[in-house]
């Protein structure tokens, strides 16, 4: 069965708004080739926290695919923010299972012809029957999930930048994304207000995403870290006065600062051995990074959770980004620091009112 002549469009994964955005292009796709007007066009809203409303919104959905267009022609029909596919008490429950098999069983009447449909689902417990049927008959996306998640939110950048009428500078989105996380919404926002400060036109650049883009993603403390690897005493020190003028504290810095770290002193020793190069402009060598990953990462106990202590569990781009940036220091400077920073963290425990200070001297120590 080609994709052209599958009934329906089903969209799913992790994030709901990724899944939303991408069902809305489609819905607007269909509505545009078949001409329809607003009468042919009907949003059913699949969202559901009980079994009595996923009936409801079955039972609404069933309706609008029947019902015949006041003027004739196509209708197109988009069942949104579909929740009881998940893996929750909802999801679970007898009522829905069954109210699932009668979408499934109304779904394989659909006629294409005369009407076309579009699913969105986040997220879906895809162990089930009705995914795979969907993933086997359907014209079926997965977005925003495992090796494609990134990717996907890149895409999401750059098309918000496009509509825009902004571009990204080299890395640029990169970094943004490493700043944001997966957040989509804050992404997009983001994205906006990079490109109005860049002006019409203009290309928004690392150092712009640097300076506007709070650091959201796993409460990373980006700039003082970023120019703490650097080597760049003076900007190290002027992040830590902007930190400490906000009056923030002092362990969430060191935590950065920590993390970093230990994914420089992983890849010092790999580089050292001749497992990777140093690593240019677009990260490690891919083909060096999954030789290595295939022969150390049995040996982290097949963790695969994002974490600051293995290596392989951070994005290959990102990683070398971090050990690009400024001169790399060798393996003693890195051990040292780690030091330093079990030194600072209990002298902040000693003196709590001079945490700024605290960092300051360890800095000046660090960097000269």
């Amino acid at each position: 069965m080609s994709v052209a002549s599958k009934p329906f469009i089903f969209v799913c994964g992790p994030d709901d708004f990724l899944v939303s955005r991408v069902g809305k292009e489609r819905f607007e796709e269909l509505a545009a080739e078949a001409q329809a007007d607003d009468f042919a066009r009907e949003i059913v809203s699949g969202f559901a926290g009980n079994v009595d409303e996923v009936e409801t919104a079955v039972n609404r959905f069933r309706d609008a695919v029947q019902t015949v267009p006041m003027f004739g022609g196509k209708r197109v029909v988009w069942l949104k923010d579909v929740s009881f596919l998940a893996d929750s008490v909802t999801g679970r429950a007898e009522g829905t299972l069954k109210q699932v098999e009668a979408l499934q069983e109304l779904l394989e009447k659909v006629n294409p012809a005369d009407v076309s449909v579009v699913i969105t689902a986040a997220p879906v417990d895809r162990r089930r029957s009705f995914p795979k049927w969907c993933e086997a008959h359907a014209d079926f996306t997965l977005t925003g999930d495992g090796d494609n998640a990134a990717e996907a939110l890149a895409g999401v950048a750059l098309a918000e930048a496009k509509e825009c009428g902004a571009t990204f500078g080299e890395g640029a989105v990169e970094i943004l994304l490493t700043k944001v996380g997966a957040n989509t919404r804050l992404l997009t926002e983001e994205v906006r207000k990079l490109a109005t400060y860049a002006g019409e036109g203009a290309a928004i650049t690392e150092a712009q995403v640097i300076e506007l883009t709070p650091n959201e993603a796993e409460g990373d403390f980006f700039e003082s870290a970023d120019r703490f690897f650097a080597g760049d005493l003076h900007g190290t020190l002027h992040a830590l006065e902007k930190h400490f003028f906000a009056g923030s504290d002092a362990r969430p810095v060191l935590s950065s600062l920590q993390n970093r770290n230990r994914i420089l002193i992983q890849a010092r020793v790999l580089i050292d051995a001749g497992d990777l190069r140093a690593p240019g402009s677009y990260g490690f060598d891919k083909a060096a990074w999954a030789r290595a990953q295939s022969t150390y990462a049995k040996h982290f106990g097949g963790d695969a959770e994002k974490s600051s202590y293995n290596l392989f569990t951070q994005n290959q781009w990102y990683a070398g980004k971090l050990v690009s940036t400024g001169r790399m220091p060798s393996l003693r400077r890195l051990i040292d620091n780690q030091q330093e920073f079990i030194a600072a963290f209990e002298e902040i425990i000693r003196r709590p009112d001079e945490q700024e200070t605290v960092l300051r001297d360890m800095a000046v120590r660090c960097l000269t």
